[in-house]
């Protein structure tokens, strides 16, 4: 019996499913670089480059290992530009008895992956055992709580993985150290940028076809330092452990203008294309503090991202799709401000913001959180909208991790299913946090006019609008409270701010 194994464009891991079940003297590995996943939505340029290159390279790695593989580029002309009519064609071109092929990441993609068995015969789909906690444990988690707080979610997977632990209890005798984590960051601090890799003939063939084909799509194809094999996603994670990992629990919340990348680890994208396996980079990350060289706040920051937040929005995902994409808890409707697209704005933490994203496919959480997420979330912008452009901008960015992000995170769409109350803010958290203030049109310690920072304004303006939905919250209690003491004048200053602004706002 010959199997045809695809593999997708975020599975190339040696370790997958369906490659472990699988004899490769009887298989076919199938591999299509797909027009319509390419553009679904309209992917950052460097996500494109990063995607097609770690491909191709994977690719060669399998047919070192002993497998066979039929490699479908982007332009060649057997390409069909979908992914089930490709694995329709190789199942024919190749005389194979049965596919066998691990679970897609995206709801939409498994959608079309479960008609196969409709089409063809012998089709199995293994469940991707990458992950730690598998759909069904995290199902059972769900189903017996009223509420799905990823902290508590967090401590049962720090038991199943023995990560931090002494026995049954966490080391330290607290499970979370994000107290400790919210430091601003001096501007002298010793910051190491991630490995950057020169891209070799295979990644220089995919600029030029992303280039010529993509061009219309966001992004600068300009200076692509990104690693595209796993070797490279092990150097990179290295570094990061032996320079940056030390600095990164203090700083991890903190935004520089002139430092991209912090003391982050910008791992996440090997991590979420298969480079790098989750637990395994865990337990190097433990080690390092077990040896000595990294503060227990770091290290378990960095693993409760991993184990904890990525793991749960997953589970949250698969859970709650597919009505979740549609979740509108403020019902908001306006469009995304053009200078998403462009960094073309005044308000400084914006364009920094914005323009590294263009730039390197990349902002690291705070930024994505409480710079763009807070903005969009205070103006009113379409959820939705807002989720499709975190999808396309970011390299790491896949549907089941992004969309509760930017739905259940950032946006507070789904009414508090992921936190416990919106993350919005004035222009003192981004000023405590950043030096984005310093070079800004806008003065943060103005309340009010046309000089102020919009996000002060806004964020009661925010508050206000939406009373009926949110004084209930005991965490915003305080918030209401501080709104109702102020005098009639300032009610009605924040007001006609707000409405200035948003008419400007295009």
């Amino acid at each position: 019996m010959k199997t045809l194994l695809p593999v997708l464009g975020d599975q190339l891991s040696l370790q997958l499913a369906s490659l472990q079940q699988a004899d490769p003297a009887h298989s076919i590995i199938l591999m299509t670089e797909c027009m319509d996943e390419a553009t679904y939505v309209q992917h950052h340029k460097k996500k494109l480059v990063f995607v097609f290159s770690a491909m191709r390279h994977f690719a060669v790695t399998l047919q070192q290992q002993g497998w066979t593989v039929d490699y479908i580029k982007l332009d060649d002309t057997n390409n069909p530009g979908d992914l089930i009519t490709s694995i329709s064609s190789a199942l024919t071109r190749h005389q194979c008895d049965r596919i066998l092929i691990t679970e897609a990441g995206e709801w939409r993609l498994q959608q079309a992956l479960q008609k196969l068995p409709d089409t063809v015969a012998a089709t199995t789909i293994v469940e991707d055992t990458r992950f730690i906690c598998s759909h069904q444990t995290f199902r059972d988690w769900a189903s017996s709580r009223t509420q799905m707080r990823m902290e508590n979610f967090y401590r049962n997977m720090r038991r199943q993985t023995d990560l931090l632990m002494e026995g049954k209890k966490p080391v330290g005798d607290r499970w979370n150290f994000d107290a400790e984590n919210r430091k601003p960051a001096p501007g002298e601090l010793p910051f190491t940028a991630p490995t950057q890799f020169k891209p070799d003939n295979i990644t220089q063939d995919c600029i030029a076809l992303v280039g010529q084909r993509f061009d219309h799509h966001i992004g600068s194809l300009d200076n692509f330092w990104f690693g595209v094999t796993t070797e490279h996603a092990e150097s990179a994670l290295q570094q990061f452990i032996e320079h940056s990992l030390p600095l990164f629990g203090d700083y991890q919340d903190a935004m520089l203008t002139d430092e991209k990348f912090l003391a982050h680890s910008v791992l996440a994208m090997y991590i979420n294309i298969g480079l790098l396996d989750p637990l395994a980079v865990c337990k190097r990350i433990e080690a390092a503090y077990l040896q000595g060289h990294a503060p227990l706040n770091a290290v378990e920051g960095f693993i409760r991202q991993i184990i904890g937040w990525r793991e749960y929005v997953r589970g949250i995902y698969w859970l709650k799709m597919p009505d979740y994409v549609e979740q509108n808890f403020f019902q908001h409707r306006q469009p995304l401000p053009d200078f998403y697209w462009t960094a073309d704005t005044d308000m400084a933490c914006l364009r920094a913001s914005i323009q590294q994203t263009i730039d390197d496919a990349y902002a690291h959480h705070i930024q994505r959180l409480m710079i763009t997420g807070n903005f969009a979330m205070l103006v009113g912008v379409d959820p939705k909208r807002v989720h499709e452009w975190y999808l396309q901008v970011y390299a790491d960015a896949y549907e089941w991790v992004e969309l509760p992000n930017t739905l259940g995170m950032s946006q507070f769409a789904d009414g508090g299913l992921l936190g416990s109350k919106p993350y919005a803010a004035s222009g003192n958290y981004i000023k405590k946090m950043s030096d984005y203030c310093t070079g800004c049109k806008y003065k943060v310690n103005k309340k009010a006019g046309e000089q102020a920072c919009p996000y002060n304004y806004l964020y009661w303006n925010f508050i206000d609008r939406h009373r009926d939905k949110l004084v209930g919250n005991h965490r915003l209690a305080q918030v209401y409270r501080t709104w109702d003491r102020m005098s009639e004048e300032r009610h009605l200053e924040v007001k006609e701010d707000s409405q200035r602004f948003l008419h400007q706002l295009k």
